[in-house]
């Protein structure tokens, strides 16, 4: 049975429901030093007076993207505490994460510990109920002065049409008798999302609050496998198939790029809803696959497998970030970042994301049972590629 398409997911559940998902475990060590200077200079150059320090509460903070926007907001002067059930010993940026309040709650049932305290802002990174975002934006909303809530572009499915700008309608309920069940998933986390939003913009207000759409997010800390094909088989060099046909377009965004954004639209003072989408122009698949293999000193061959009726008879819809084009899923890779670029977003060059991918699955920050899991799942397309690689040579020579 195919997984649900989701682009982005709440910690709680991103295992059980994401692509391939498998546990996180924060990049540390060797092969980020790179990373790390990167960002000290831009948060650098960009740094605010400490006057102007805002206090940030983060709803989650210890997965995905939250570390990233926790570093980030540090070294430009910003006072950091997170909400979490403490479950997850962030490894990430772990030093700096001794500048951070931890508050220990749960958003099911336990919020006393956001109860009479002052924040100018909150991140809600982990809103997975509707209920969760009403409940911690009416316990807030006298206390907060903005309200950042983490959606999804999976408001817009089905994504029947293409340039899904912010403005588009959304689904709001779920349609009756669906029998697919990953279809009724990926309908229940977009309906989810969609009116948490609503809920966030009603009780804080339209001027206080932003919403962010995510598309598909990659780079270090990685929560998912599904990026991993490109930056683990790449250098290995040998053939490697790239699914889709020419001109089909990719999006996808460094989670980096979002976090630092979101951090700058704060203290911008900027509200509104914002599709977090990548890159700055359009990308075929194979341009994406080009330019990703350009990165590696080893130089793969690239097979391209441009039939779609070859690709659905073996299961291959999908190898992110590109996704077979249908009728429910044409728009997915569509969306417009038209408003977002204007507001202040900016992309790290793909060779950037690839690079610090690699090195960071390739580093003691990733033990040997994430590591083998990935490498001998039958299911990943690096171990399927043989086969349909003898396969795709005898369809072609009919």
């Amino acid at each position: 049975m195919k997984k649900p398409i989701i682009p982005f997911d709440s910690r709680r559940n991103f295992v059980k429901n994401s692509i391939k998902a498998t546990a996180l475990l924060p990049l540390t060590g060797m092969g980020l030093h790179g990373f790390a200077q990167e960002l000290s200079k831009t948060a650098a150059s960009k740094n605010l007076n400490r006057s102007k320090s805002l206090k940030i509460l983060i709803l989650g903070g210890t997965s995905f993207i939250g570390p990233h926007q926790i570093a980030y907001a540090l070294q430009r002067g910003h006072q950091i505490t997170t909400f979490t059930r403490g479950k997850t010993v962030p490894t990430i940026y772990k030093k700096q994460f001794e500048k951070v309040e931890e508050l220990i709650g749960d958003r099911e049932n336990n919020l006393k510990a956001l109860e009479g305290r002052k924040w100018d802002v909150v991140i809600d990174n982990s809103g997975r109920q509707i209920e969760w975002t009403k409940a911690t934006a009416k316990l807030l909303k006298d206390n907060v002065g903005m309200y950042v809530y983490v959606s999804s572009v999976s408001v817009f499915y089905p994504y029947y049409k293409a340039n899904l700008t912010e403005e588009m309608p959304l689904v709001l309920k779920v349609p009756e008798n669906l029998e697919d069940e990953d279809e009724k998933y990926t309908y229940d986390y977009g309906v989810m999302k969609a009116n948490s939003e609503i809920a966030a913009r009603t009780i804080f207000g339209q001027d206080k609050t932003i919403i962010i759409r995510p598309t598909f997010m990659t780079g270090p800390a990685d929560r998912t496998n599904r990026f991993l094909y490109w930056p683990t088989q790449l250098p290995k060099g040998g053939e490697v198939i790239v699914p889709g046909k020419k001109k089909d377009p990719v999006q996808f965004i460094d989670v980096r790029d979002v976090a630092e954004w979101m951090i700058r639209l704060i203290e911008n003072k900027n509200s509104g809803t914002y599709n977090a989408v990548g890159p700055s122009a359009t990308m075929t698949i194979h341009e994406f696959a080009d330019a990703a293999n350009k990165v590696f000193d080893t130089k793969a061959h690239l097979v391209y497998c441009d039939d779609y009726k070859f690709l659905k008879e073996n299961r291959l819809r999908y190898s992110m970030p590109w996704i077979l084009d249908s009728k429910k899923f044409h728009g997915i890779s569509r969306v417009s970042q038209v408003k977002s670029m204007k507001n202040g977003l900016t992309y790290r060059p793909l060779a950037t994301t690839m690079k610090d991918t690699h090195d960071w699955w390739f580093s003691d920050a990733i033990d040997d049972e994430r590591r083998q899991s990935f490498e001998t799942d039958s299911n990943e397309l690096h171990n399927r590629q043989k086969s349909l690689l003898e396969k795709w040579k005898k369809y072609n020579s009919k």
